[in-house]
């Protein structure tokens, strides 16, 4: 299969299961792109997790980092980050146990929100402003799909005006996408008031959250499936789609979670620079900034209470990862294997030659 799909020879693939990669691949392959789907996270999984050693913003960072929120709000959204971000990638607890804790900090983060008079001009605004980007090779993924008429249901738990706006910008909205997420609702006057729905989570991705359903329903036939996440709970992302042939699951596996605020004191902190061993960054008593990966050596605690990742965690992480994803993609900041597959299943020519972003 390596010489079919020459993107999954990249540095960055990991494959628990390759022989079994082969028969999914094959079997997407047959059905062509008359049955095919593909259910898509957007932040962090279309949107890039850093750039140039920078840490990039999801749909909620966006307007947390913008002029329309007060410092106070930023404050106390930071908090919310603190104390619940460890709880939400802990390996130790289970999904049950993590819902109330995910339910907590979407509820109070958007009451703050919805107290800071957002104005639904503001959203392209801010957005513009922004430093969101989509991952390399965007242009060939949106467009390959809507060219060969292939359905992209975006199932996030962002915010859905937020990253709609951040597709419309880059120019790559087309008929074919479907998006379920945290959408706002503004008053007459247009300002925030709430949001709409069901509110959506990292842990309720699933058939639970019924809007869904209808839109699987009209696609009788498209029976095969290309799962696009980058965290555990994104695996159930498909589970509304009725008859279910082939499903092939590609997880990223960004350095989420290997972020510190404060190290307690004489911890020595590590950042990874790629794969393979760390390189020592600090021993400095207090990071006073955020950086892209790091751990402390030595545990303990941290601002807002986390607990800092030691590296047998992280190989644990990929490890899970590896157990639950078919493919899984390692600090690669490119759609390039995402858009090798498609090219593959499509029976196209070479997508570099199509590429342009």
């Amino acid at each position: 299969m390596a010489e079919e799909v020459s993107t999954l020879m990249k540095a960055t693939v990991l494959m628990r299961q390759p022989g079994r990669v082969q028969e999914i691949v094959g079997a997407l392959r047959k059905g062509g792109g008359d049955r095919l789907q593909v259910i898509s996270d957007f932040d962090m999984t279309l949107s890039r997790f850093a750039y140039n050693g920078k840490r990039c913003p999801s749909s909620y960072n966006i307007l947390d980092n913008s002029k329309i929120i007060s410092e106070e709000c930023r404050k106390e959204l930071k908090a919310l980050l603190h104390h619940y971000y460890p709880i939400e990638i802990d390996p130790h607890r289970t999904i049950k146990e993590k819902l109330p804790h995910m339910v907590e900090w979407w509820t109070k983060a958007h009451d703050l929100l919805c107290q800071q008079k957002i104005q639904k001009f503001q959203i392209a605004q801010v957005v513009r402003e922004s430093n969101a980007m989509l991952r390399d090779g965007y242009k060939t993924f949106f467009n390959t799909l809507s060219q060969n008429n292939i359905p992209l249901f975006i199932f996030s738990a962002g915010i859905g005006d937020v990253l709609e706006e951040i597709i419309r910008q880059r120019k790559v909205f087309h008929p074919n996408i479907h998006i379920v997420s945290n959408y706002m609702e503004f008053d007459e006057d247009g300002f925030l008031k709430g949001f709409k729905g069901q509110l959506i989570h990292t842990y309720n991705k699933n058939s639970s959250v019924c809007e869904n359903s209808d839109y699987f329903q009209q696609l009788q036939g498209k029976t095969n499936i290309l799962l696009l996440g980058d965290s555990m709970g994104d695996l159930t992302m498909a589970d509304g789609v009725p008859g279910v042939e082939n499903i092939l699951k590609v997880g990223f596996l960004n350095d989420k979670g290997l972020i510190v605020a404060n190290c307690t004191r004489n911890h020595v902190c590590l950042q990874r620079t790629g794969p393979g061993k760390p390189e020592l960054l600090s021993g400095s008593r207090s990071l006073k900034v955020l950086l892209p990966s790091p751990w402390c050596i030595t545990a303990g605690r941290v601002l807002g209470d986390s607990r800092c990742l030691l590296p047998g965690q992280v190989e644990e992480r990929r490890e899970r990862y590896m157990d639950s994803y078919d493919i899984v993609l390692e600090r690669d900041e490119t759609l390039d294997v995402v858009n090798g597959l498609l090219q593959h299943i499509l029976q196209q020519g070479d997508w570099t030659e199509m590429q342009g972003s």
